[in-house]
Protein backbone atom coordinates (compact mmCIF):
# COMPACT_ATOMS: atom_id res chain seq x y z
CA UNK A 1 0.00 0.00 0.00
CA UNK A 2 2.75 2.48 0.94
CA UNK A 3 4.76 1.59 -2.16
CA UNK A 4 1.70 2.05 -4.34
CA UNK A 5 1.15 5.49 -2.77
CA UNK A 6 4.78 6.49 -3.36
CA UNK A 7 4.47 5.50 -7.00
CA UNK A 8 1.54 7.87 -7.40
CA UNK A 9 2.45 10.70 -9.82
CA UNK A 10 0.52 13.22 -7.72
CA UNK A 11 2.50 12.34 -4.58
CA UNK A 12 5.81 12.45 -6.43
CA UNK A 13 4.94 15.93 -7.74
CA UNK A 14 3.97 17.10 -4.26
CA UNK A 15 7.27 15.85 -2.85
CA UNK A 16 9.28 17.51 -5.62
CA UNK A 17 7.43 20.83 -5.43
CA UNK A 18 9.33 23.47 -3.44
CA UNK A 19 7.83 24.22 -0.06
CA UNK A 20 5.81 27.40 0.24
CA UNK A 21 6.57 27.61 3.95
CA UNK A 22 9.06 30.22 5.15
CA UNK A 23 12.59 28.89 5.41
CA UNK A 24 12.84 29.58 9.13
CA UNK A 25 9.88 29.92 11.43
CA UNK A 26 9.68 30.48 15.12
CA UNK A 27 7.62 27.96 16.99
CA UNK A 28 5.35 29.08 19.86
CA UNK A 29 7.56 27.26 22.36
CA UNK A 30 10.59 29.26 21.22
CA UNK A 31 8.79 32.57 21.47
CA UNK A 32 8.42 32.18 25.20
CA UNK A 33 12.14 31.46 25.70
CA UNK A 34 13.40 34.39 23.63
CA UNK A 35 12.43 37.58 25.42
CA UNK A 36 11.11 40.58 23.53
CA UNK A 37 14.19 42.48 24.68
CA UNK A 38 16.54 39.82 23.29
CA UNK A 39 14.59 39.59 20.03
CA UNK A 40 14.76 43.38 19.61
CA UNK A 41 18.51 43.44 20.34
CA UNK A 42 19.19 40.66 17.83
CA UNK A 43 16.93 42.32 15.24
CA UNK A 44 18.99 45.50 15.65
CA UNK A 45 22.26 43.57 15.38
CA UNK A 46 21.10 41.71 12.26
CA UNK A 47 20.04 45.03 10.74
CA UNK A 48 23.24 46.88 11.69
CA UNK A 49 25.02 46.03 8.42
CA UNK A 50 24.24 44.27 5.15
CA UNK A 51 26.50 41.34 6.17
CA UNK A 52 26.36 40.27 9.81
CA UNK A 53 28.26 37.39 11.37
CA UNK A 54 27.71 36.04 14.86
CA UNK A 55 30.95 34.27 15.70
CA UNK A 56 33.25 33.08 18.45
CA UNK A 57 35.95 35.70 18.73
CA UNK A 58 36.56 38.61 16.39
CA UNK A 59 37.46 38.71 12.70
CA UNK A 60 41.04 39.55 13.71
CA UNK A 61 41.22 36.79 16.33
CA UNK A 62 38.64 34.04 15.75
CA UNK A 63 38.33 31.69 18.72
CA UNK A 64 37.27 28.55 16.85
CA UNK A 65 38.11 26.93 13.55
CA UNK A 66 34.58 27.30 12.17
CA UNK A 67 34.57 31.05 12.85
CA UNK A 68 38.03 31.31 11.29
CA UNK A 69 36.90 29.43 8.17
CA UNK A 70 33.83 31.65 7.85
CA UNK A 71 35.92 34.83 8.05
CA UNK A 72 38.35 33.43 5.49
CA UNK A 73 35.51 32.61 3.10
CA UNK A 74 34.01 36.08 3.42
CA UNK A 75 37.46 37.54 2.75
CA UNK A 76 38.01 35.34 -0.30
CA UNK A 77 34.59 36.36 -1.60
CA UNK A 78 35.55 40.03 -1.32
CA UNK A 79 32.89 41.24 1.11
CA UNK A 80 33.17 45.00 1.55
CA UNK A 81 34.45 45.67 5.11
CA UNK A 82 32.23 48.76 5.33
CA UNK A 83 29.18 46.52 4.81
CA UNK A 84 30.22 43.95 7.41
CA UNK A 85 29.65 43.64 11.16
CA UNK A 86 30.69 40.82 13.49
CA UNK A 87 29.40 40.04 16.97
CA UNK A 88 31.48 38.01 19.41
CA UNK A 89 29.09 35.63 21.18
CA UNK A 90 31.79 34.72 23.69
CA UNK A 91 31.41 38.17 25.25
CA UNK A 92 27.71 37.67 25.98
CA UNK A 93 26.31 34.33 27.15
CA UNK A 94 22.74 35.51 26.58
CA UNK A 95 23.50 36.39 22.96
CA UNK A 96 25.28 33.07 22.51
CA UNK A 97 22.14 31.17 23.53
CA UNK A 98 19.51 33.51 22.11
CA UNK A 99 20.97 33.72 18.60
CA UNK A 100 20.46 29.96 18.28
CA UNK A 101 16.79 30.30 19.18
CA UNK A 102 16.38 33.36 16.98
CA UNK A 103 17.61 31.55 13.86
CA UNK A 104 16.57 28.03 14.85
CA UNK A 105 20.14 27.03 14.00
CA UNK A 106 22.08 25.12 16.67
CA UNK A 107 25.62 26.22 15.90
CA UNK A 108 27.82 29.30 15.70
CA UNK A 109 28.98 31.01 13.49
CA UNK A 110 25.82 32.29 11.85
CA UNK A 111 25.73 34.51 8.76
CA UNK A 112 22.98 36.98 7.85
CA UNK A 113 22.91 38.88 4.56
CA UNK A 114 20.50 41.80 4.20
CA UNK A 115 18.64 40.57 7.27
CA UNK A 116 18.19 37.00 6.00
CA UNK A 117 19.74 34.03 7.75
CA UNK A 118 22.10 32.21 5.36
CA UNK A 119 23.50 29.47 7.60
CA UNK A 120 26.53 28.34 9.50
CA UNK A 121 30.03 27.37 8.47
CA UNK A 122 28.96 24.12 6.82
CA UNK A 123 26.43 25.90 4.62
CA UNK A 124 28.93 28.62 3.74
CA UNK A 125 31.61 26.08 2.79
CA UNK A 126 29.13 24.29 0.56
CA UNK A 127 27.89 27.51 -1.05
CA UNK A 128 31.46 28.73 -1.52
CA UNK A 129 32.36 25.46 -3.21
CA UNK A 130 29.43 25.45 -5.65
CA UNK A 131 29.64 29.19 -6.44
CA UNK A 132 26.22 30.08 -5.03
CA UNK A 133 27.70 32.20 -2.22
CA UNK A 134 29.60 34.39 -4.69
CA UNK A 135 26.47 34.86 -6.77
CA UNK A 136 24.32 35.68 -3.74
CA UNK A 137 26.82 38.20 -2.36
CA UNK A 138 27.15 39.85 -5.76
CA UNK A 139 23.37 39.96 -6.25
CA UNK A 140 22.95 41.53 -2.79
CA UNK A 141 25.55 44.19 -3.60
CA UNK A 142 27.80 43.55 -0.62
CA UNK A 143 31.10 42.98 -2.41
CA UNK A 144 33.88 45.56 -2.40
CA UNK A 145 34.15 47.54 -5.60
CA UNK A 146 37.33 46.87 -7.53
CA UNK A 147 39.37 49.98 -8.04
CA UNK A 148 40.70 50.65 -11.51
CA UNK A 149 44.26 50.27 -10.23
CA UNK A 150 43.42 46.85 -8.74
CA UNK A 151 42.77 45.21 -12.09
CA UNK A 152 45.06 42.23 -12.70
CA UNK A 153 47.83 42.77 -15.20
CA UNK A 154 49.15 40.22 -17.64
Amino acid sequence: MILRTLRSPALRQALLRPSTLPRHTISPSQLRFLTAESRKAIDQAVGSAPVVLFMKGTPETPQCGFSRATIEILGMQGVDPSKFAAFNVLEDATLRNDIKEYSEWPTIPQLYVNGEFVGGCDIMVSMHGDGSLAKMLEDKGVLAEEEKGDAPTS
